[in-house]
């Protein structure tokens, strides 16, 4: 039997409106996959903004950077670093925008020498480290390593000779097995080792909850040498500043507390 006319066209236009939802590609660094924060968080954005997110890649700077400079994503979060400028100046990005913040901690080992877990800060920490004559690891990732020597500017000290040690491991991931061999501290992010992604090779969470020791996350949408196009572009840019909005700041605050967190702290305070 077939339909009446006035049922096929509602059926056809019911089909156009499940099809009208526009995608954003979205390329995030690996720490908000795993700590289970943004996929909860994009499952808000696109209720609140009607747009479809698709997450077309998650994992290391090394591979959401590519993603984002051929054009396989349109808006990157990533954190503030070098390389987010090195787009800026290249002009594939648009002026970043800071979005939000993770943490870095202290590790070390069990017996705690230099008594880190009674510091109260990170400052305080690293002026125990340096009057224990404490081994601390020199960790090759800028972000780590900028937190552990502004916090040494901060109280006032420097690492006596010979007191950061090399880090030696052949990957970020197997940067615990190297302070541990050496007893080692290190300044590392709470995401990897807590949730298995750096193993900890019996070194302990020291110290963690110091608002000095985070660093932030933030946006980039498509600069003007990007390929994404016009309608790419603004839908980027609606998502972009749906986080940056109360309302999305609140979906962060409520997506981390989903999560377990926690994780990643909105850059509005609550």
């Amino acid at each position: 039997m077939l339909k009446p006319r006035w049922m096929l066209w509602l059926t056809l236009l019911l089909m156009a409106g499940a099809q009208a939802a526009p995608t954003v590609r979205v390329a995030v660094v690996g720490g908000l996959t795993l700590s289970g924060v943004w996929p909860r968080l994009a499952s808000k954005a696109s209720a609140a903004t009607g747009l479809s997110i698709d997450t077309v890649a998650a994992a290391p700077k090394e591979g959401v950077i590519p993603a984002f400079s051929r054009g396989d994503a349109d808006l990157l979060l990533i954190h503030g670093s070098d390389e987010s400028f090195a787009l800026l100046a290249a002009g594939l990005a648009a002026p970043l925008r800071a979005w939000a913040f993770n943490e870095h901690v202290l590790v070390g080992p069990a017996n705690d020498p230099a008594q880190v877990a009674s510091a109260g800060s990170g400052r305080a920490a690293m002026a125990r480290i340096v009057a224990a004559n404490a081994p601390l690891l020199a960790f090759r990732d800028p972000g780590s390593f900028s937190i552990a020597q502004a916090l040494f500017r901060r109280a006032g000290v420097r690492p006596g000779p010979g007191q950061q040690l090399y880090d030696d491991a052949e990957s970020p991931q197997a940067v615990l097995a190297s302070a541990a061999r050496q007893h080692a501290y290190a300044v590392v992010g709470h995401i990897p080792v807590a949730l298995g992604k750096m193993p900890s090779h019996g070194l302990k969470v020291l110290l963690h909850g110091d608002p000095a020791m985070r660093r932030v996350y933030v946006l980039l949408e498509p600069g003007p040498a990007h390929p994404a196009r016009a309608e790419q572009r603004q839908h980027a840019r609606q998502l972009a500043d749906y986080l940056l909005s109360p309302a999305g700041q609140a979906d962060l605050r409520a997506a981390d507390r989903e999560a377990g967190g926690p994780w990643v702290f909105p850059l509005q305070a609550e």
